[in-house]
C-alpha cells in the first residue's frame, strides 16, 4: 500500500492537505459528468436484459466478488440464465470483449472473472467497454439477467438494480474523494442505491464470509493432511481480513507478504519460501496455478448474507420484474 493509500485511513496529515485541491477538481468533474447523464445530454445506453450492478463508492477491495458469486448462484437457483460482465482489471487482451472459458488465463481476463467462471461455470464476459460486453451477450447468448461486477460509476451503462458493498472494517476511510481519500463518490450516493450491504461487521444488512476447507493451488483438491503453520501471501484490497481468517482457523503464520490488489504473480515472488507451506486467497490461486508447488494452499470463502438482505433483495427482484413473482 502506498503512502497516499495509507493516508486515507489515518488522521488527516500533510499528504491529505496537499491533495485536497485535486479532490476538489475530481468532485467538480465527476459531478458535472453525472449531471450531463441525468439531463440526457450524454446518452445512457439501453439493454433489453435487466442489469444488476454490484459496486462500491470507494476504491480498493471491498469484497464485491464473493457477493457477485452468491448473487449469481442465487439467481441460477431461480432458473435464470445468468451472465456476469467485468472490466477484467489486471488482464490484457488484443481483442475485447472476450468470453471466459476453461482455458482463459487470468493474464488475459483478470483474476476475478476467471475466479467467477471457475466457481459458477456461467457466462462471464470481459472488456473495458461494458456496453459492448452487454450487446455481445444479448446478441449471442440471450441471458435472462446480467450482473455487472463493479461499474456503479459507469453511468453510460443502464442498470435495473444497484447493490453497494461496504467494507465494515475500513468503511469510507477519511470520507474524502480521490486522491485525498478513497471515495469515488460522496456518501450521499448511498441514498440512491437500492441496497447497501456491509462485508462483515454487525450491520443488519451485511454478509459474512464463511471459510471452507483448504485446497491445493495446483489442482483445487481438498487438503487432507494436517496443516498447522505457513506463510500467508495475498494481493487483495484488505489482506488483514484474510490473515485474521487463517488465525481464526488455528493456523500459525510464520510471515505475511502483501502485494497490490490484482498483482500479477510469477514464481520469483515466492522464491524466499522455498518448499515451505504458503497460504493464499482463491483470487491469488487462479494466478499461481501454472507454477504452483504442492505445498501451496488457498482458502475458499463464501458470502453468507443475512436474512434481511435476502428478503429485501427478493422483494426488489420481484418489484423490478426480474423474478416475475416467483
Amino acid at each position: 500500500m502506498s503512502k497516499i493509500e495509507q493516508s486515507w485511513y489515518q488522521a488527516p496529515g500533510l499528504i491529505t492537505l496537499l491533495l485536497l485541491p485535486c479532490s476538489g477538481l475530481f468532485w467538480l468533474l465527476s459531478t458535472a459528468r453525472k449531471w450531463l447523464y441525468k439531463r440526457h445530454i450524454l446518452t445512457v445506453c439501453s439493454s433489453k436484459t435487466p442489469i444488476i450492478v454490484v459496486g462500491n463508492i470507494s476504491v480498493g477491495g471491498n469484497g464485491k466478488t464473493p457477493f457477485v458469486i452468491w448473487l449469481a448462484q442465487y439467481l441460477q437457483d431461480k432458473n435464470l440464465k445468468v451472465a456476469v460482465i467485468s472490466r477484467g482489471y489486471g488482464g490484457h487482451s488484443n481483442q475485447y470483449p472476450i468470453l471466459v472459458t476453461e482455458t482463459t488465463p487470468s493474464s488475459v481476463a483478470g483474476d476475478e472473472p476467471v475466479l467467477i467462471y471457475r466457481r459458477l461455470r456461467c457466462l462471464v464476459m470481459v472488456g473495458p467497454d461494458r456496453q459492448a460486453s452487454i450487446e455481445k451477450l444479448n446478441r449471442e447468448h440471450q441471458p435472462d439477467i446480467i450482473i455487472s461486477d463493479d461499474g456503479m460509476q459507469h453511468y453510460k451503462m443502464a442498470r435495473t438494480l444497484e447493490c453497494c458493498i461496504v467494507d465494515s472494517e475500513r468503511q469510507f476511510g477519511n470520507n474524502l474523494l480521490l486522491p485525498a481519500g478513497p471515495l469515488r463518490e460522496t456518501r450521499a450516493r448511498l441514498k440512491s442505491v437500492d441496497l447497501v450491504i456491509e462485508n462483515g461487521g454487525e450491520a443488519t444488512y451485511r454478509y459474512d464470509l464463511q471459510t471452507a476447507a483448504l485446497r491445493y493451488v495446483v489442482d483445487d483438491k481438498i487438503v487432507t493432511q494436517s496443516v498447522r503453520s505457513g506463510h500467508a501471501t495475498s494481493a487483495i484490497g484488505n489482506p488483514k481480513r484474510f490473515e485474521a481468517s487463517l488465525n481464526a482457523l488455528g493456523y500459525t503464520l510464520k510471515s505475511t507478504l502483501h502485494f497490490r490488489d490484482h498483482f500479477a504473480y510469477d514464481e520469483h515472488d515466492f522464491a524466499k519460501f522455498n518448499d515451505d507451506i504458503v497460504f493464499m486467497t482463491e483470487k491469488d490461486a487462479v494466478k499461481c496455478r501454472r507454477f504452483a508447488k504442492p505445498t501451496w494452499y488457498y482458502l475458499p470463502v463464501d458470502a453468507k448474507p443475512t436474512q434481511p438482505v435476502i428478503d429485501t433483495l427478493n422483494s426488489l427482484l420481484k418489484e423490478k420484474g426480474i423474478l416475475n413473482g416467483l
